[in-house]
C-alpha cells in the first residue's frame, strides 16, 4: 500500500478570498456609517438620524458589499 501525499486544496482561490475580504470591509463600513444619530437627551428629537449618510449612503454600501461577497463566492477560479 502506497502512502500518497495529498496536497490540501482550498475551496476558493486566493483572489476569491481577497474579494470576499473587501466585501466584508465594505459591509462593515456601511454599518459603521449607519450608527449614531441619537440625541443625548431622550426628550429632545434629533433630525440627524434622517441625514443622507444614514438613509442613502450606508444602506447602499451594505448592499454593494453583499453584492461583492456574492460575486466572490460565485467567481469561478481558473484551474490550471
Amino acid at each position: 500500500m502506497e502512502n500518497k501525499q495529498q496536497k490540501a486544496e482550498f475551496l476558493f482561490d486566493k483572489i476569491n478570498y481577497k474579494i470576499l475580504l473587501i466585501g466584508i470591509v465594505i459591509i462593515s463600513l456601511g454599518f459603521i456609517l449607519m450608527a449614531g444619530g441619537g440625541s443625548d437627551n431622550p426628550k429632545v428629537f434629533s433630525d440627524a438620524i434622517f441625514n443622507f449618510r444614514r438613509i442613502r449612503l450606508a444602506p447602499t454600501l451594505v448592499l454593494i458589499g453583499f453584492g461583492v461577497t456574492i460575486y466572490s463566492i460565485l467567481k469561478n477560479p481558473l484551474k490550471k
